[in-house]
């Protein structure tokens, strides 16, 4: 296809032998083979040059198709060098994901342009081996052992207020009102840390996102308890008390093991992992913090 495309633009084998870089006798031979196979004439050979027959100008057409379909398969196939390309799912919670994790990704977003980026949210275990994504950022004690990965850091948790209502009295003192966690979250060590300590009566809202839990301490709803890599993030809140280390947690990245050595899955877990490394003090309530 290349020899008649450029035979048909240059006119003649000499000229077409030289752009191509072989023989003339090469250029003759390949339009004789490819004329008996079709049983057709591609060119009208004039004393003008090779002029295209109608068959001929349908065959060249392909050529031309063909010659982009390959320019732009090599296109994409040479971004690989420069980056991974597909699509990455990733799966976390919002707590994880609203502030801490988007910019991070954002910032892997932007020097891995051949990637697309689709987050699924919710705190239940999606199946990575289901294909249902491809790598999972959890706060857990307990990673699955159809997984792999690794700990970026231990999660500190803290109690937090809205700025307006932080006061000198202890935390628990009577009469403050208190956001937890409904049953749907009831395993996290906070549920169970506040339950213990506070009145039913006294806790004024319930729900089972983290993320949100923040937006109502925030609002002034009550006292809560929040993950440092978000409380101390979030804005309008300040903590009341110092971190609880029997609060704590830990954060994971993790894929599943028939999908690690994918260039895009590798990418972004030593992306991330150095991005959590350099956040480090944030995640584990370390961040020396005004004093309010």
């Amino acid at each position: 296809m290349r020899i008649i495309k450029t035979l048909s633009d240059c006119g003649n084998r000499s000229a077409t032998a030289k752009k191509l870089g072989i023989n003339v006798s090469t250029v003759s031979r390949r339009v004789t083979q490819v004329e008996r196979t079709l049983g057709i004439a591609l060119f009208d050979h004039r004393k003008s040059g090779y002029l295209l027959t109608a068959e001929g100008a349908e065959l060249r057409a392909l050529a031309e198709r063909v010659e982009l379909d390959i320019v732009s398969v090599t296109r994409r196939v040479s971004r690989s060098g420069q980056g991974p390309l597909g699509k990455l799912r990733i799966t976390t919670s919002d707590s994880l994901l609203l502030y801490f994790f988007t910019p991070i990704i954002a910032d892997f977003k932007a020097l891995n342009e051949g990637i697309t980026i689709e987050v699924l949210v919710g705190n239940e275990t999606l199946s990575l081996a289901r294909d249902e994504s491809d790598i999972a950022i959890r706060a857990t004690r307990k990673p699955a052992e159809s997984l792999v990965g690794r700990k970026l850091a231990n999660i500190a948790w803290a109690p937090y207020c809205c700025a307006k209502q932080m006061t000198a009295l202890p935390l628990f003192e009577e009469g403050q009102a208190w956001v937890s966690y409904s049953s749907a979250l009831g395993g996290l060590k906070a549920t169970s840390y506040v339950e213990s300590r506070v009145a039913a009566e006294r806790i004024a809202y319930r729900t089972d996102s983290v993320a949100a839990a923040s937006a109502a301490i925030a609002a002034g709803l009550g006292f809560g308890f929040l993950p440092c890599m978000l409380g101390d993030i979030t804005p309008g809140l300040v903590r009341a008390g110092p971190v609880v280390p029997e609060l704590q947690d830990e954060l994971w990245l993790l894929t599943h093991q028939d999908i690690r050595k994918s260039w895009r899955v590798k990418a972004f877990m030593t992306f991330c992992a150095a991005a959590v490394a350099s956040q480090k003090p944030l995640v584990e309530g370390q961040l020396i913090l005004p004093v309010t």
